[in-house]
């Protein structure tokens, strides 16, 4: 962890905080997904590094160090698209594996289907591709408590339910949560931080001092613009309605990630159908796996990634 570098860079009028390992022309990018920053991807950073590639993890836009925009509730994935186009050009990459987790992994996939010249490969974690209007189906037929229906609501609701606790108390809640097999849903008179019993232990695999890790950074960031990305702008379109990822791609699944169970989720990734979206694309399970597989299984997932890397060079 020690020789992770840190860096800012200009994109698009704002200062993005850079996390790099490694050298050389052979460069991947990590981007994270909520609750996390650049940090979750401290086992893959280094396992790259160590395997002769040049590792850049950035803190998206509002998260992190990272600078807030003037007006973070007119941010979009879009937005993030396009900062990471200005962050490939700031650090003169012009080809380069993308690595995405949770909404990170949407980012990744705009950005092969918006940039394919710039893409040797995808790899996603916890979230396969989904076609335009996707979740918005979803989220049509789910109930009303469900966490991203309640945190998409227009400003107001998720602040009050997250301003009852302490910062790191949130952070550790949303660990606890999205670290289950079910989906987080509240009871119509709860909030969603009311799912979580307060004494309940964190994962065996996500540390004290791994939560203060991203405590600290939250207290900093607080959780505007990332109430507004991804939840608040999840339903906005991008500008192609019949893309296809042609890159090569490797979707990791925890075998227990609560994502599994949204409504036809499974079937699409196990029957193939994901596959009319993404052809080049290779689906692995971690059986004991939850939405944070690449924090629980860093040995499983960094095997994967290099190997994906290396197939693909």
């Amino acid at each position: 962890m020690d020789k992770i570098q840190h860096k800012y860079v200009d994109a698009r009028g704002l200062k993005l905080h850079i996390n790099e390992i490694g050298t050389g022309d052979n460069v991947v990018v990590f981007l994270h997904g909520f609750p996390e920053i650049w940090y979750s991807w401290r086992y893959q950073m280094i396992a790259v590094a160590n395997a002769g590639y040049r590792a850049i993890a950035p803190d998206v836009r509002g998260y992190g160090l990272s600078e807030i925009p003037q007006e973070p509730e007119k941010s979009t994935f879009l937005d993030l698209v396009h900062d990471l186009a200005a962050i490939f050009d700031s650090l003169a990459i012009s080809k380069a594996f993308v690595i995405g987790k949770d909404f990170g992994a949407l980012t990744a996939y705009q950005f092969a289907i918006q940039h394919p010249e710039r893409v040797k490969g995808v790899v996603t974690c916890g979230v396969p591709y989904c076609p335009p209007g996707g979740f918005e189906q979803l989220l049509s037929i789910l109930p009303e408590g469900f966490y991203i229906s309640r945190w998409k609501e227009p400003v107001g609701r998720a602040e009050a339910d997250f301003g009852r606790l302490e910062v790191k108390n949130v952070v550790r809640n949303i660990y606890v949560l999205f670290s289950k097999s079910e989906l987080p849903i509240a009871q119509e008179d709860k909030e969603v931080m009311d799912i979580v019993d307060e004494s309940h232990p964190l994962p065996s695999w996500f540390t004290e001092e791994d939560l203060s890790a991203y405590a600290t950074l939250y207290e900093k960031s607080g959780f505007r613009t990332a109430l507004q990305v991804p939840y608040r702008s999840i339903s906005e379109g991008f500008p192609i309605t019949n893309p296809i990822i042609k890159t090569p791609a490797l979707l990791i699944m925890g075998g227990k990630d609560y994502f599994l169970q949204l409504p036809g989720m499974e079937g699409y990734i196990t029957s193939g159908a994901v596959k009319e979206h993404v052809p080049n694309l290779e689906v692995k399970f971690l059986p004991e796996g939850s939405h944070f597989v690449q924090e629980q299984n860093p040995d499983e997932v960094n095997e994967l990634v290099t190997a994906f890397l290396g197939k693909h060079m």
